[in-house]
Parts: C-alpha cells; sequence; structure tokens
C-alpha cells in the first residue's frame, strides 16, 4: 500500500516537473514574441512556483493525514482482534482437558450386543 502512494506521489511530482517546463517555455515564448517582459516572465513564474509549492505542500499534509487515520484505524481493528482471540484462549484455557487416549493401546472390541 505504501508503494502505491509512494508511486502516486512521485507521479505527481513529474506532472509537475513537466507543468513547470512547460510554463517556462509558455513564458519565454511571450517574451520573445514582445508580449512580456522578461521581468514580468520571472514575476509570473515566481508565483506560478510559489503557488505549486503551496498546493503540494497543503495536499502532501492532507495526504500524511489520511494515511495515519488509515493506519490507525487498522491498529484499531488488530488490538481489537488481538483482544478477542485472547479472550478466546483464556477460555479454552480453563476448560478441563479431555484425557488423552495413549498412543499404540491395544483397542477392546466390542461385543455385539444381543437384542
Amino acid at each position: 500500500m505504501l508503494d502505491t502512494i509512494k508511486k502516486t506521489l512521485l507521479s505527481g511530482l513529474g506532472a509537475a516537473v513537466v507543468t513547470k517546463d512547460k510554463v517556462q517555455a509558455s513564458l519565454e515564448e511571450l517574451v520573445r514574441q514582445g508580449k512580456l517582459s522578461a521581468d514580468d516572465a520571472r514575476a509570473a513564474a515566481d508565483r506560478i512556483v510559489k503557488q505549486g509549492r503551496r498546493e503540494f505542500d497543503d495536499a502532501s499534509g492532507e495526504l500524511h493525514r489520511k494515511v495515519n487515520d488509515l493506519l490507525s484505524h487498522s491498529d484499531r481493528k488488530s488490538q481489537a482482534r488481538i483482544a478477542e482471540l485472547e479472550a478466546r484462549i483464556r477460555a479454552l484455557e480453563q476448560k478441563p482437558a479431555k484425557p488423552a487416549k495413549a498412543a499404540g493401546a491395544p483397542k477392546t472390541p466390542r461385543r455385539p450386543t444381543k437384542s
């Protein structure tokens, strides 16, 4: 399960890198076309990076909380199951033991009953 989460996060980071490259290429194109100054492009890039970092931090924090909740729930279920099993063991230990048949002891044949 943790591998799946890790892969999901890494794919998200990969998408962020691709998006950053595309944003940078788009801004450079706008500068080349004269529609945006280099200073404005840098400022826009900085704003986009800050917003992306903030959104990533928020998503990462939320994911962390959800994973912890999931693990905590799983742990509570495991602890409850262990307590149930321990109670069953105690109950079985309190029952009187049945006498064990001796290994290799000859069996006495049953005689047919007369009706």
